[in-house]
């Protein structure tokens, strides 16, 4: 026949024909590589478990043959997980908790005397006062005659007063009259307490009634008869002083009629070492080594390398009814600081040396997050009307005057002054003490906040003190010392013991403590701490971790991946075409058959063989074409 049979292909061009099929498909597979990923959540899984360094998670694939091996390693390693970041989460509160460590310093050194303010306990000669407090000197005496009986004498009144100080008068006689001094029943003044201590056996107590324009009254009371009157002299005294137009020209500051001896460091000291305030209730203050320009410094501990004062104490020109304690006022405190002599003094007693010594102790606070300080108070939100540095009793007076003008119109005549503000008068500020004392209520209860704004101060130096009394002068040379001091500083020689006193302040020693704070929990301790818990539980460095944090952006990744390729299968699905029915339109039914498309087409492929050239070679002939040919 005409027919070529196909040879087969040679042996070297299909295996050169395969390799090259074998290196194109690697190529892809490799190119392919560099954009795949897992391509599902248990090939991921599988993967981390087999190759991650973390104990424990091999077992999950391992056993994975094994159900109840897989169960239980699977509840095991993830129990270990949960009780590591239990264990974490310890860490982390008490971190952010910034615990500190208090650390206590001994330091010797050469010290920096402290600043030492006296007073006179005395705020004005009587002399010099008595015609401003004549009216109210005499109601007081009205009101103790009718409330106890008391027949005070007082000394003889000027009758030659001015027409002001007649209308002034008055007009303190209709305030006092609007606000007297009386006694009542202990269950008719519904703010006292049940155990206060009664007056006498009337079982009475003693106080005033303030009052607002409303007729909202505050009952101020007292279980001290001397208390009530004290108080209640004050406040009148506090609007006579607010109504003179120069309280300050009624003092009278002479250093050298308080101050009879100064010696420091066995050296003298003067009047230009000292700085002078008044105090409307202390008098005339002197403070000692306050200029922070030049202070003094202890050369040696011990008595006679401090400050040795010897201190006029007689009363002779005291204000009767508001100074009721004799001596001088002391307060130790740190350079530019005010003296607060109510909250941190102590009195001196008359005839009476007092040694005091100190010792030194400082406070060094973290701040920021560490503890609720501040360091120069610029950032508490409270003014500082105080021409000193910031202190925590500065900012709590200072926001009390300023809730005080806020609330009540008018500045308390103990505190500066704010800006276009005044002091508080009851000739133009009717009800200003009922006002006050609510504030003042409000103010002790923390209904202000001040307590809450005024933060401690980062640092601070306070001085612990410790007294010792002794009778000065001796009574074998009580003689010779008040002649000295009678030609020396014009001294009463009658007067006698109750007329001086001597006051020694000295450093007890040289050591010094300090207080301060470290952090008790550092990031250097929670890395070490976060290290510890991981070796605990799982036998892992820090390469563990990212392979954690590997697996975590994995599963993210295959989930966004997932996610994506859902999202457009769903948009590239092929929207579903009805099937047509030739019963559905009767034009199809009339249709000719033979022009009718078919239902189905029948496609035959016809397939030669190609011949094997390799088969295509000379032949001799057959036999069949010999027999043909015969």
């Amino acid at each position: 026949s005409g027919s070529v049979k196909a040879g087969k292909m040679p042996e070297g061009e299909k295996m050169r024909q395969c390799k090259q099929e074998e290196e194109q498909q690697q190529k892809e597979e490799e190119r392919e590589g560099l954009i795949e990923f897992y391509s599902s959540y248990q090939e991921l899984f599988q993967f981390f478990c087999s190759n991650t360094t973390i104990h424990g998670a091999i077992r999950l694939v391992c056993s994975k043959k094994n159900k109840m091996k897989t169960a239980f390693w699977s509840v095991l390693f993830f129990l270990t997980f949960g009780l590591m970041y239990w264990q974490f989460g310890i860490l982390y509160r008490e971190y952010f908790s910034y615990p500190v460590n208090l650390n206590l310093n001994l330091n010797s050194d050469r010290l920096t005397f402290p600043a030492v303010t006296l007073c006179t306990l005395n705020p004005y000669r009587y002399s010099a006062i008595r015609k401003q407090l004549d009216k109210l000197d005499e109601i007081t005496h009205q009101t103790l005659l009718d409330l106890y009986d008391y027949n005070m004498s007082l000394p003889q009144r000027d009758w030659s007063t001015s027409s002001s100080q007649r209308r002034s008068s008055r007009s303190l006689l209709h305030h006092i009259q609007r606000h007297p001094l009386r006694r009542q029943k202990r269950d008719n003044l519904v703010n006292l307490p049940e155990n206060s201590p009664s007056v006498d056996k009337n079982d009475w107590k003693i106080g005033f009634v303030l009052c607002n324009e409303n007729n909202d009254c505050f009952h101020q009371a007292y279980s001290s008869g001397v208390d009530a009157v004290r108080e209640w002299y004050s406040f009148h005294y506090i609007n006579i002083l607010a109504q003179v137009p120069d309280a300050k020209a009624l003092d009278e500051s002479d250093f050298e009629n308080f101050i009879y001896a100064c010696r420091f460091n066995e050296a003298t000291c003067d009047k230009a070492n000292y700085t002078h305030f008044h105090h409307p209730l202390y008098g005339n203050c002197y403070t000692f080594n306050d200029n922070s320009s030049s202070v003094w410094t202890s050369s040696m501990p011990g008595i006679s390398n401090g400050l040795s004062l010897v201190v006029r104490t007689e009363q002779n020109d005291f204000i009767p009814l508001l100074s009721t304690v004799t001596g001088a006022r002391v307060m130790v405190h740190d350079q530019n600081e005010p003296a607060f002599m109510d909250d941190g003094g102590f009195n001196v007693r008359p005839g009476i040396e007092t040694s005091i010594s100190m010792r030194k102790e400082m406070t060094e606070r973290l701040g920021g997050s560490y503890s609720d300080c501040t360091e120069d108070g610029s950032d508490v939100p409270v003014q500082n009307l105080y021409s000193s540095r910031y202190t925590e009793q500065v900012c709590i007076r200072s926001c009390f005057q300023l809730n005080m003008v806020e609330r009540c119109g008018c500045a308390y005549y103990f505190y500066p002054l704010p800006s276009r503000a005044e002091y508080c008068d009851y000739t133009k500020h009717k009800a200003w003490g009922y006002c006050y004392y609510k504030l003042l209520a409000e103010f002790k209860a923390d209904v202000l906040g001040c307590f809450h704004k005024c933060r401690k101060p980062c640092k601070m130096t306070e001085y612990q003190l410790s007294a010792g009394y002794s009778r000065w002068p001796s009574a074998v040379s009580e003689d010779w010392v008040f002649y000295m001091l009678s030609q020396q500083n014009k001294y009463n020689i009658t007067s006698k013991r109750n007329g001086v006193a001597k006051v020694n302040i000295f450093f007890k020693e040289w050591n010094y403590k300090t207080n301060g704070e470290s952090p008790a929990f550092t990031v250097v301790t929670l890395l070490s701490q976060l290290g510890n818990q991981w070796s605990l539980w799982f036998g892992s460095s820090v390469l563990s971790v990212m392979e954690l944090a590997e697996l975590v952006l994995d599963f993210i990744a295959i989930t966004f991946i997932l996610g994506f390729r859902w999202f457009r299968s769903r948009q590239k699905l092929p929207a579903a075409v009805p099937a047509l029915n030739s019963q559905d339109n009767a034009a199809f039914q009339d249709e000719a058959p033979a022009l009718r498309a078919p239902h189905r087409f029948t496609v035959e492929a016809v397939v030669t063989t190609l011949p094997s050239y390799n088969s295509l070679e000379p032949r001799g002939p057959s036999r069949d074409g010999e027999e043909g040919h015969e």
